[in-house]
């Protein structure tokens, strides 16, 4: 609302313009109207450009300006070469149009392709970088704010630097949260639950970045691109999307694999105390987690369903899903060994 405002506000500068400079030509005496109508006429074309050039960053227009001054520079030194010195004055203009429309074209096109490395070669000694280091950067996607351990990460201080959350990251938050399937609304609701939650944390800057990349059709592409561009990290829960980041040379932190390194480690003989929740596939059998979600299957345990005891690890297996601990349970006089080691959780 507030672009058309200033809109509104420049097209009524631009007549008024229009009518001043009219009053000044004697040729438009006695009809203003005409200046009013130019005014008018030209800034509602500049307001159409502006909406033709919509998503287009301000990166862009330096790359843009920086590869038409190249080009301009190029022609210039081929029009002075001398090859076309014996042209006739019309053909001659002709030629140097021609150049100067063709190299300034063909050097907008590679700046908008190149990415900021290659503008160290030209300017040798000189890259531009965001201010801060690279690590300082934490780039957030779709599903890493949805999950929300993120938050937990960030307010238990694990975490330092700038979180960047992309616009279009938020207008995927919002969609979801506006749709008709219950599911997704709910996980578009929590994302931006989160995402409130995270603003408010104060050992950490959040932003939120206005690049798009029009370009690049899918969320993912764009948020590799974002992430190569400020040289930061990408937390994502997507492990395909971690693969293709680490192909293009984008540091991407996934944040199962995380956890996935950060589970308990239980070697056999360790006492562990947990609550048996239901019973075993086997006769007698109890079953019980750990904190992070790791299965305890314990032998004699099915009366303890709905009890804290203590058990002993006898072994693991790995399965596709995680570790699966088998333990058996401590007798009190063997629970209260002060030699044990116990492990509680919650």
């Amino acid at each position: 609302m507030t672009i058309w405002v200033i809109r509104i506000f420049f097209l009524a500068l631009c007549s008024a313009a229009g009518w001043a400079v009219g009053e000044l030509r004697p040729e438009y005496a006695g009809h203003p109207w005409w200046g009013i109508v130019a005014g008018f006429g030209f800034g509602g074309l500049l307001i159409a450009v502006d909406e033709m050039l919509k998503g287009f960053s301000l990166r862009a227009f330096s790359a843009v300006t920086f590869g038409l001054i190249l080009g301009m520079v190029v022609a210039q030194l081929i029009d002075h070469s001398g090859l076309f010195d014996n042209t006739e004055p019309a053909t001659r203009w002709l030629v140097r149009l021609a150049l100067f429309l063709a190299f300034g074209y063909i050097g907008m096109v590679l700046a908008m392709r190149s990415n900021k490395e290659d503008f160290s070669l030209i300017i040798p000694y000189v890259r531009f970088v965001p201010r801060g280091s690279a690590d300082s950067w934490i780039v957030l996607d779709t599903s890493v704010i949805i999950d929300g351990r993120i938050a937990e990460l960030l307010e238990a201080n694990f975490l330092q630097g700038t979180v960047v959350v992309p616009r279009f990251v938020l207008r995927e938050l919002h969609q979801l949260a506006d749709s008709s399937d219950p599911q997704k609304r709910a996980r578009g609701q929590r994302g931006l639950e989160m995402l409130n939650r995270i603003q408010k944390t104060r050992r950490n800057e959040v932003r939120i970045h206005e690049a798009d990349y029009p370009d690049e059709t899918g969320v993912d592409a764009k948020l590799i691109r974002l992430a190569s561009n400020l040289g930061a990290r990408l937390f994502t829960n997507d492990a395909n999307l971690a693969r293709v980041a680490g192909l293009q040379g984008v540091t991407c932190v996934n944040l199962h694999e995380l956890a996935r390194c950060l589970r308990t480690v239980l070697l056999p003989g360790e006492i562990v105390r947990l609550r048996i929740v239901r019973e075993g596939r086997e006769r007698d059998q109890g079953v019980g987690y750990l904190p992070d979600g790791t299965m305890v299957v314990v032998n004699r345990a099915r009366s303890c369903i709905g009890r804290e005891v203590e058990v002993r690890v006898q072994s693991s297996l790995q399965t596709g899903a995680g570790v699966m601990i088998f333990a058996e349970l401590v007798s009190e006089s063997e629970g209260s060994d002060p030699g044990s080691t116990t492990a509680s959780s919650s």
